[in-house]
């Protein structure tokens, strides 16, 4: 994604059991829509106001919701192995079954700001290009604590919450969010933000340099990445960081969501091509059962029309469904209407909103318009 859903806002000022076991896969005139639910003041609402509010985004047209479950330091759900700040979602999972709609529950996966794992396990964490760590020195913001997505150790902790997750029963999937590196590149749109340009990839952001990924790559090619002069070599270093995060969802999260049942989805950063460059993401290598890449066209400096581009290089990529994620805050009905329509009209299966308090009433009835129009709602 680009840098953080919340630097972004900061920035623009039928049962789940019985879903759970059906497919994500829609036919060609359904359609099926998402919206993200950050837990910020969501987990102050109160149970009376999440009925109506589940009722309003059954009306508009959502099917599944993607409520923030853990962010790097806080479980949002009944965790027995990360730190609790509350049980939000087991409060959503019966009020959204009783509207028929889908919980996916959002998960971040490679940051981590618990202070026991960054205390007890500094190697854990990602390095850049210059030898600094992820956990001394996080680039962009200081919640930029990324972990190695190559080591073993790290693989097995992310893992164990997507299997704490699989087993509540209620729950339809789990979606992965900072599946990846740290951003090698922005979005240009945020450049100012940073006060950098980014015209190529500089030694700060640019990550992977772990000694244990090091020592692998060695291993494999005969030379150590961060010393390396054969141009030749850049590629397969390019690769072989798109290929940590790759093993780690094909090889870890993906078994351990599918061993009870559960869907698994990830929020994506455009592409994939432009995803391998930015976050070193490959994603259309990925054994998921939909993706849904956040195509925040604003940060990019660019219109609905490139929505509509990088969706269909996204439907190309994959077999799977896709689902356009937009951000919609400071968005007009017409400008809302023609993105909703444009990554429609590009094969998306729906689209998947960022957020739930940037949709006003004015989005929600355009939403379920455009639905209607399609034979749903």
């Amino acid at each position: 994604m680009p840098l953080t859903r919340r630097a972004f806002v900061q920035s623009a000022g039928t049962s789940l059991a019985a879903l759970a076991g059906t497919s994500l896969a829609c036919a060609a005139s359904e359609i099926k829509n998402w919206v993200w639910i950050p837990n910020g003041g969501a987990v102050r609402r109160s149970a009376e106001d999440w009925k109506r509010r589940l009722a309003l985004m059954r009306e508009s047209g959502i099917r599944a919701i993607i409520p923030e479950i853990y962010d790097g330091r806080n479980a949002y759900f009944g965790s027995t192995r990360l730190p609790v700040k509350t049980a939000w979602l087991e409060t959503l999972l019966p009020l959204a079954r009783a509207e028929s709609i889908e919980v996916h529950a959002w998960m971040w996966c490679m940051p981590c700001m618990i202070e026991d794992v960054i205390k007890n396990h500094p190697d854990w964490y990602n390095v850049n290009a210059k030898g600094e760590s992820a956990v001394d020195k996080p680039a962009y913001v200081s919640y930029y604590k990324f972990l190695d997505p190559g080591r073993p150790e790290v693989r097995e902790f992310v893992q164990g919450t997507v299997k704490e997750l699989a087993n509540i029963s209620e729950l339809t999937g789990i979606h992965l969010d900072y599946i990846r590196h740290p951003d090698a590149i922005l979005p240009s749109g945020l450049w100012k933000k940073y006060n950098i340009v980014q015209d190529k990839v500089y030694p700060p952001y640019d990550y992977g340099f772990t000694e244990y990924e090091r020592n692998q790559f060695k291993q494999k090619y005969g030379a150590d990445p961060m010393t390396m002069k054969d141009p030749k070599l850049e590629e397969p270093w390019l690769q072989f960081r798109c290929d940590m995060v790759t093993g780690l969802v094909n090889g870890y999260l993906a078994p351990a969501a599918r061993a009870k049942g559960k869907k698994i989805t990830a929020a994506v950063f455009p592409g994939p091509r432009l995803a391998r460059t930015m976050v070193r993401q490959d994603w259309g290598k990925w054994n998921l059962d939909a993706f849904l890449p956040m195509l925040y066209n604003g940060f990019y400096n660019a219109g609905p029309e490139w929505v509509g581009q990088q969706t269909r290089e996204g439907v190309t990529a994959v077999k799977q469904p896709v689902y356009s994620g937009l951000f919609v805050q400071g968005m007009t009905e017409a400008v809302f209407t023609e993105t909703v329509q444009v990554a429609l009209k590009a094969g998306a299966s729906g689209v998947s909103l960022f957020s739930d308090d940037a949709v006003d009433d004015v989005k929600w009835k355009a939403l379920q318009k455009l639905s209607a129009a399609r034979g749903k709602g």
